[in-house]
Formats: structure tokens, C-alpha cells, sequence
């Protein structure tokens, strides 16, 4: 399976649509159609900000005839207060939030690129006011939230809640795994919000471990055992008590 739109055009095309309205300021490219071109491909979405006049927002939150205009909708949904998730007709999945100029100094986002301004707007607009979030640099809170996780996850497995022990192994712990892994490794910046993005490109060595550290629903224990083995080989300080712990509730 695979489709091929042009999303910098089919980009392109969103703003000569909301150019045609006089209450929208600019439209703002996030993610691999912003900044980040080059990470484009065939299975990215489409992430914009379209931002417009003081008391304008509510009517393009209402009505989706703007970004219909540009491809017709399939399905779409409102997210958040500020946004929709959208399916185009010909499998483009858009993501987006309407703003007015005095929200953005409280919005993080990561810098993007100006597609379209009018005539006066300031192209700063495409940059954010607020900083992004830094990872933590914190070790002693890394493991420390990786061991506590990998504990009650098993203890949860035990009462028999699988479900809640999956998520906090395999994944609130591989989450501080991967921060751990980060830091020995150094990778590329990667997605400010999400660690797991492209991790895959980004720290190889980790992901190769994926399918221990992973192993599903019925395999929890498995995947904590993974899991001290993992942070030890990355010269993690783990304490021996709850090592021990850790160990006796994994193996039974």
C-alpha cells in the first residue's frame, strides 16, 4: 500500500484557500512540512497552524470549508479546543490548530516555516516565544523512575492487571530507557514532545533490543528482565535491594 500526494503542495493549496478570506493572517508548516523537509515522505501527515484575526477562530473551527476546499474531507474530528484531525479524500491525514496572534506566546512548538503570510505579518510568526521542552539530564531520576516502574508493573502483573503492567514496563520504563540510552549515545535531536520518534534511525542500537525490551502482553516479566539487563550495559546505578526485587517478581 502506498500513496503519493504532494503534501507541500496539497500545502500550498490550504493556504491560496485561507488567502482568499480576509480574517486569516498566515499558515504555518510544522514537522516534516515545516523546518524538516527533508524527513518528508509518502506516510507523513500533514501539521499546520493556520493563524487568524482576533475573533475569527471560532468560525474556522466550525466550518472545515477552507481546508475542504483545498481537497474534500473524508472524516475529521475536533481534537482539542484549538484544532481538528482530518482525512482528505485521497488518504492525506491532516493534524492542525487555529490560533489568534496574542495565543502564541503561551503555545510551544517547534520553529516552523512560513507558507503563507499577508501582507504585513510579521514572518517571526513561524517562530515560537515560548521555549521547548529540554530532555531530562537527570540520572538519578531516570533509573530511578525506570526501576519504580519496572517494580509496581510487576507487582500489577502478579494481581493480574496485565494491561497496567504492560504500559508501565514496556512502556513508562522503556520511555526512561530510551532517555538513559540518550544520553550515552548522544543521537541526533529528535521530536521535542516524543521521545520514540525515529528512534529507529536515531538510536540503532537501542532499537535492535526493541523486540526483548517489547514482547507483548503475555510477557511482561520477560521484558523486565530485559530491562535491568539493558540499564546495567549503559553503566546505570541500580540499587541492589530493589534489584533483587525486581528479579524475584520477574521470575515467578
Amino acid at each position: 500500500m502506498s500513496r503519493s500526494p504532494d503534501l507541500l503542495a496539497r500545502l500550498d493549496a490550504i493556504a491560496a484557500s485561507v488567502a482568499a478570506h480576509g480574517d486569516a493572517q498566515a499558515l504555518i508548516g510544522l514537522g516534516s512540512v515545516g523546518q524538516d523537509t527533508a524527513r518528508l515522505d509518502a506516510w507523513s501527515d500533514l501539521d499546520f497552524f493556520l493563524i487568524v484575526d482576533p475573533g475569527a477562530k471560532a468560525r474556522y473551527l466550525d466550518d472545515l470549508g477552507w481546508l475542504a476546499a483545498a481537497h474534500p474531507l473524508a472524516w475529521s474530528f475536533r481534537n482539542t479546543g484549538d484544532g481538528h484531525k482530518a482525512l482528505m479524500a485521497d488518504g492525506v491525514f491532516c493534524e492542525f490548530a487555529v490560533f489568534e496572534p496574542a495565543e502564541l506566546a503561551d503555545i510551544p512548538f517547534a520553529p516552523g516555516r512560513l507558507v503563507w503570510a499577508r501582507a504585513g505579518v510579521d514572518p517571526a510568526i513561524a517562530l515560537p516565544r515560548r521555549p521547548l521542552p529540554r530532555p531530562t539530564t537527570d540520572e538519578t531520576w531516570i533509573v530511578g523512575e525506570a526501576l519504580s516502574c519496572l517494580l509496581v508493573g510487576l507487582q500489577r502483573w502478579h494481581r493480574g492487571e496485565r494491561l497496567s503492567a504492560l504500559r508501565l514496563v514496556q512502556g513508562h520504563a522503556l520511555d526512561r530507557l530510551i532517555e538513559l540510552d540518550a544520553l550515552r549515545s548522544r543521537p541526533p535531536a529528535g521530536d521535542p514532545f516524543n521521545g520514540e520518534r525515529r528512534l529507529e534511525a536515531r538510536q540503532p542500537a537501542l532499537a535492535a533490543e526493541l523486540p526483548a525490551l517489547a514482547p507483548g502482553y503475555d510477557a511482561t516479566p520477560a521484558a523486565a528482565r530485559a530491562m535491568l539487563a539493558a540499564l546495567r550495559r549503559r553503566g546505570a546505578v541500580l540499587n541492589d535491594a530493589v534489584v533483587a526485587r525486581i528479579k524475584a517478581l520477574a521470575s515467578g
